[in-house]
Order: C-alpha cells, then structure tokens, then sequence
C-alpha cells in the first residue's frame, strides 16, 4: 500500500499482528460473505467494503507478502520492489489485478475467487447455493455464498431448493420462478423424490472466460405427508385394523394416491405385516407406477360399550392358546 491512503489490513480483518492462517482465512470468509455484491445489490459501500478485505486477505495469506507488510508497513510495496525487483501493485490493484480486463465485477470475483481458494487455478469458482420457497412465493432467497465448502469447485454450476407437497410431486407441478433479471417457467415432472434435481440449462454463473453459463439445479425438498412416506422406490403408508378385524379377517378400506381401494385382509394377520397394491405407487421416469406397501397395525378400541366388554370377557374367559407359551422357560 502506498502512503497515502495506508490501510491497516490486521484492522480491515479485525484480527490481531499475531493471527494465524486459519484466523485470517475465517475472517476473510465471514465478512466475503457479509459483504459480497451478491448479498448487497447496487450497495456501493458495502462493494468497497468488498474490495478493501478481499485486498486485505490478498497480502496476509501470503506468507512473503505478510513479512513485507509487517516489517515496512506502508512502505512494504517500496521495499518489495528495491528489494526484489517485483511489485505487488499498486493500492486498489488488488496484487496485479487489472479491472479493464473484466466486463463486470462478478468476473473479476470468479477470478479471485478462485485465486484465494489456495491455487485452485484460474477459473476456479464456488457453487452457491440458495433456497426457493414454498408454493405461491417467488424468486431466490440466498442462503450461503459458498465460501465454507472448504473445496473449491471448478464448475459454474448454481443449486437452488424447491420445496414440493407430495401432491405437486406425485402429480408433477409448474412453477414461475426468478433468476436473476429473467423469468423461467420450470415444470417437474411426476414422480419427483427428496433430493431430485432438475436441471435449468444456462441459467447459472457466468463463466468469465468464455462468456458461457453454468446451469442451475433445482434440488427438491419434499414436504411430509400424513400418511404417506416413500420407501425407495416404494409408497408406504399405516392403516389401523381392529383385533377382530386381525382374528377373522375380511374386506377394509384403505387409501392410495387415486382414493380408496377395497383389499383382503387375511385371517390372523399380525401387527406390522404389509400388504402389496401393484401399480397403486409412486410414478417412475418412464410413466409407469410402482408399488404401494399398506402396513396393517392393530389397534385395540379406547371406547367401549358394556356389550363389548362382555364379549372380550368371555373371549378371554374361553381363549384356548397362550400366545406366550414358548417365553415360560426363557432365561439368561
């Protein structure tokens, strides 16, 4: 730095003479991120901000750079050209960076970015992630930055969540979402599942160097169901029987995703057993329908009339099998 204008770059960090790298490294990441032109459009302080601990991590990640700082102060670049021979730019420059060479900010970012992330090479960018809220909202909420990812990725590739109901996923769903300036109408195909990914060609970070654009990936997070839960591929759902329902068996009703179907339950089913509906599932990629599982649990009535209870009595009373007759002898 030169001396005029002189930044104490230990102040703009907020770390001591004595911080180490990973402090340093900690710093830098949170306020990058507290003053990142992502998260503050159009805020030209907040830019030059930016600028000053990104300029300031520059030279204190630098072991060579650091030593010259620390010995000459603001006459570190002085001395670090009459005594090498090589200079680290002048104030504003960024270490040899030159604006010009950039269309827009952001390309200069990818580019340092990249720089920072400990000799990822050029081009090297962090994904940034970001959530889209649930039915009925609009646009990108950011949620990170992408500096704790530890490894930098080499792809301009965004991840954006999409928050789904279980209908909108079995049945599939339109959604008019906000990217940047532009409006895309995205469609999810049926059959999406928790962690599903559809892809919006070109519609992700730019890449400096050959002007192109990443795609961005919505991930889909798939509200619970009452009833309903995906196994696999397979559609789960409990439905409660009665004790006499489980002893003697018959018809019930039990829902799928298309209204209730009629089934069979057999005589002595136990509590837990599943019941397979073909084709009754979750759609799949090619249009088909998997399975549904119906886990049958006994539930003992909480309400009953004196006739009931005369009845179970009498069953109780006149009960020839012992259903634990095989535990009598067991010990350890």
């Amino acid at each position: 730095m030169a001396a005029t204008g002189f930044k104490d770059y230990y102040a703009v960090l907020g770390v001591s003479r004595t911080a180490g790298t990973d402090e340093i490294k900690q710093s830098f990441r949170k306020l990058a991120r507290k003053y990142h032109p992502d998260v503050n459009p159009n805020d030209k302080s907040a830019e030059a901000k930016f600028k000053d601990v990104s300029e300031a991590y520059e030279v204190l990640s630098d072991p060579e750079k650091r030593q010259k700082y620390d010995q000459f102060g603001q006459y570190w670049q002085q001395a670090s050209r009459a005594g090498a021979g090589t200079s680290y730019g002048s104030p504003g420059d960024f270490g040899g960076f030159d604006f010009s060479a950039y269309g827009s900010f952001d390309e200069f970012i990818n580019e340092l970015l990249g720089r920072f992330a400990g000799g990822a090479g050029a081009g090297a960018s962090r994904s940034r992630s970001y959530s889209y809220g649930g039915p009925g909202s609009s646009g990108f909420g950011t949620t990170g930055v992408g500096f704790d990812q530890g490894i930098p990725s080499q792809s301009f590739d965004q991840e954006a969540n999409i928050n789904l109901t279980f209908s909108e996923a079995f049945h599939g769903a339109q959604r008019r979402l906000r990217i940047g300036n532009d409006e895309v109408e995205v469609r999810i195909p049926p059959g999406a599942k928790q962690g599903s990914k559809v892809r919006l060609k070109g519609k992700g970070q730019l890449n400096p160097y050959n002007k192109q654009r990443g795609d961005v990936y919505l991930v889909v997070q798939l509200a619970p169901h009452p009833l309903f839960k995906l196994e696999g591929d397979s559609l789960v759902c409990e439905v409660p029987i009665t004790p006499d329902e489980a002893v003697l068996g018959g018809k019930i009703d039990v829902p799928t995703p298309d209204g209730s179907v009629t089934i069979n339950l057999p005589a002595g089913i136990k509590s837990g057993q599943t019941l397979r509906l073909r084709g009754k599932g979750w759609p799949n990629p090619k249009g088909d329908r998997g399975d549904q599982l119906v886990k049958v649990v006994i539930t003992p009535p909480t309400h009953l009339s004196v006739e009931e209870q005369q009845l179970y009595e009498k069953i109780r009373d006149s009960r020839l099998e012992n259903p634990r007759q095989s535990l009598i002898n067991t010990r350890l």
